[in-house]
């Protein structure tokens, strides 16, 4: 387990009519697991696919069909779990969710309450403001997703499309630690980077592969810390659920909206009834969607067609013994091995194929340089375009390339950013760039002196200001530089023009 030494942010407080109040957020995090079939049949998980055209019977609740347990879904969860330091329990059960959804055939839902295959985890979530804490995961459990109802294609009749019924999710717990919207984001986004690092889930919110039930309640300054020193949830206000939320921007919107509701309820007399409801961001409103139903509403009990599911330990160490490096020991190691700031290694390890991109370049270059480059020039061109680094025309190797000629004193630093602009929309080998098209910077201290001479000759007037103030000599360098085309090597021009006006 890490050390759970770490500063707590500050918790959201939100001011009432009456009192001031602190928000208390757990999190339910649906991940979709990455795996080519599905949870207990082997129809395709291909997104996009026609309607209806990735169903097996067992998905299709045909009489007699039996599930079978996928082995790699089994995989995945275990290695989501090591990923988040959890506790991975050998022996795990499944059970049948009784409840009616059209888009449910079987009329029940195939999960895991009692004994999940996942135990006690956490994840640290770092903050803005140089902040970091821990937030408790309680249980990691599979279960069957459900399929897609589809209202809007017909005025009369609903349709249902069953593809994604049978996918294999893992609906990850948190125990009720987030203090604010913020936090809020900052945990789906680290939990989304630890998954895609893994491999275990894609991590696309927009196609509903990620998304979270988001528990928010209020209570008074210092119940809280009741609630921490006895676990007593008495201590916290009533609950409700915000249900599929799968944009961390309306998360945070959802949660304040839904904090500031509950404060006019009970500043105003009343009582929050504990439900599941659903946010509006058209309206910026929460609205209710059902009451909040308990686990004995759902009948739960053992699937009578799947027999416990046993796990061998040299499997799990097994599994443990080839997870990839993950963001957190990344980072550090960029720190160290680059020499980066906390922020820079932050933003390259904030995405798997950042990271590696990062890495690719950086090898046996200076880190600092490297990283200023894919930073600022890259991502900040990327940015613009609204594309991802998957979507680099500039590949590693190139970029690489742009940055030994700047080691090498080959080009200049403004060179440079004309041959990154052609390498990016023209392509080439920067190398054979410059070549064929003069960019190679002016090294020649003799024809450098030679133009500055010519500059000094032709504007006494400026000579005299500079020597009386030596920041004006600055005008010359410029136009040294102006008069070489940019290729003359700045260094040596700051030291001639400093030997040859005396500043």
């Amino acid at each position: 387990m890490l050390d759970l030494t770490y500063e707590m942010p500050t918790p959201k407080t939100i001011a009432g009519a009456k009192h001031d109040w602190e928000l208390v957020i757990g999190m339910e995090v649906h991940a979709q697991v990455s795996s080519n079939a599905k949870l207990f049949s082997g129809a395709s998980t291909q997104f996009g696919a026609e309607p209806n055209s990735n169903v097996a019977f067992v998905d299709a609740a045909m009489p007699g069909m039996l599930p079978v347990i996928n082995e790699y879904c089994v995989e995945q969860a275990v290695r989501t779990g090591l990923g988040l330091k959890a506790d991975i329990n050998l022996k795990s059960a499944f059970d049948r969710k009784n409840y009616f959804y059209p888009d449910l055939p079987q009329g029940y839902q195939i999960s895991q309450l009692y004994h999940p295959i996942v135990g006690e985890g956490e994840v640290l979530v770092e903050m803005g403001d140089g902040t970091a804490r821990i937030v408790r995961i309680e249980r990691i459990h599979m279960e069957q997703d459900a399929g897609k109802s589809i209202h809007d294609m017909d005025p009369h009749m609903s349709f249902v499309d069953l593809n994604r019924t049978g996918v294999c999710l893992m609906e990850i717990v948190s125990r009720p630690d987030i203090r604010g919207p913020e936090e809020a984001a900052a945990y789906i986004a680290k939990m989304r980077q630890i998954l895609r690092y893994l491999g275990t889930c894609d991590g696309n919110m927009q196609n509903g592969n990620l998304r979270a039930d988001v528990n928010v309640s209020i209570c008074l300054p210092g119940a809280y810390e009741k609630y921490q020193e006895t676990q007593d949830f008495s201590h916290l206000g009533t609950r409700c659920e915000i249900k599929n939320m799968n944009s961390m921007r309306f998360i945070q919107q959802a949660i304040e909206v839904e904090a500031r509701r509950q404060i006019a309820i009970v500043e105003g007399g009343g009582t929050v009834d504990q439900e599941t409801r659903l946010y509006d961001p058209d309206k910026g409103e929460t609205r209710s969607m059902r009451s909040k139903e308990e686990a004995h509403d759902y009948r739960y009990f053992p699937d009578p067609d799947l027999l416990p599911l046993e796990i061998e330990q040299a499997w799990v160490d097994d599994i443990a013994a080839n997870l990839p490096e993950l963001p957190d020991d990344k980072k550090a190691r960029f720190i160290t091995e680059f020499s980066l700031t906390d922020y820079d290694a932050s933003v390259l390890t904030a995405e798997v194929e950042s990271a590696a991109y990062f890495e690719e370049v950086a090898q046996g270059r200076n880190g600092k340089l490297a990283a200023n480059w894919v930073i600022n020039e890259l991502f900040g061109r990327l940015k613009k375009e609204d594309h991802g680094i998957t979507d680099s025309p500039v590949s590693p190797a190139q970029l690489g390339g742009i940055i030994d000629l700047i080691a090498s004193d080959a080009i200049s630093g403004k060179i440079a950013k004309d041959l990154f602009e052609i390498v990016y929309t023209e392509g080439g080998d920067p190398a054979q760039i410059v070549e064929d098209r003069g960019m190679k910077q002016v090294t020649d201290t003799g024809a450098i002196e030679t133009a500055l001479d010519e500059i000094i000759a032709a504007n006494p007037a400026q000579v005299e200001k500079a020597q009386v103030n030596p920041k004006l000599a600055g005008w010359f360098v410029g136009q040294v530089m102006k008069a070489t085309g940019g290729k003359a090597n700045p260094k040596a021009v700051n030291e001639l023009v400093s030997k040859k006006l005396g500043s």
